[in-house]
């Protein structure tokens, strides 16, 4: 003996022929074919860069993240290459997948050697594409080896040289006795990519004093001392 069959609950029955039924059937066949074709597309496409890697500033002892947006499947093959070398993944540079669009390099304790060119390659078995920026390091001003105290004789030439550092390079001043010098054909200094160097010819008595080398950029200051004396 058959059970008759219970009426399914109020608002659970769908009529077929309701024009508002039908409509959302059909909406729901054109979205499938849709994300068919989207899904199609995908599959059969090269790699694409939708967002360009933009250039980041690294100051020293931070981190720098590289980033771009891509459009690519099956999933792609990163390398990331800085002045034409590969960089491996690890402790110093990270390669990161965010989501399923972005691709990002992490490049952590900077120094200013990670100031380059990055370009990230971009792989698929549908073809490459690649996207370049640069990563511009900056660094406080320092006086990295301060001048050597001195002891000279008059009428000698005495030098005092400095090594400094800093992104951008930073401005360069000697001082003596907390004065600024007055540079002339006697007493003058140069600065160049790595050091500074001040120069007295024919040293005199009043020579003798407390030097200072100053150095500045928008990061910092940094100064050292030394004595010179004159014999």
């Amino acid at each position: 003996m058959s059970k008759a069959k219970a009426a399914p609950p109020p608002g659970c029955t769908l009529n077929i022929n309701d024009p508002q039924v039908q409509e959302a059937a059909i909406r729901i066949q054109a979205s499938y074919r849709g994300h068919r074709s989207r899904k199609e597309m995908r599959e059969k496409g090269p790699p694409k860069i939708l967002q360009e890697l933009k250039d980041v500033v690294l100051v020293e002892g931070s981190a720098a993240k590289l980033e771009c947006r891509v459009s690519a499947f099956p999933d792609p093959f990163i390398v990331w290459y800085k002045n034409g070398k590969e960089l491996k993944d690890g402790p110093k540079y990270r390669y990161v997948f965010e989501d399923p669009d972005f691709v990002a390099l992490v490049v952590r304790d900077g120094v200013l050697a990670d100031l380059g060119k990055y370009t990230v390659d971009i792989k698929n078995p549908f073809g490459q594409t690649s996207g370049s920026a640069c990563i511009l390091v900056e660094v406080p001003a320092k006086v990295s080896k301060g001048p050597d105290n001195m002891k000279a004789k008059r009428g000698t030439t005495v030098v005092l040289k400095a090594e400094i550092s800093g992104e951008p390079p930073p401005d360069v001043a000697w001082l003596k006795d907390g004065d600024d010098i007055e540079e002339d054909d006697r007493v003058f200094f140069d600065v160049g990519d790595t050091n500074t160097i001040l120069t007295i010819k024919n040293a005199k008595m009043s020579d003798a004093g407390k030097y200072e080398v100053f150095v500045e950029n928008r990061l910092g200051t940094d100064q050292s001392f030394a004595r010179v004396d004159i014999l």
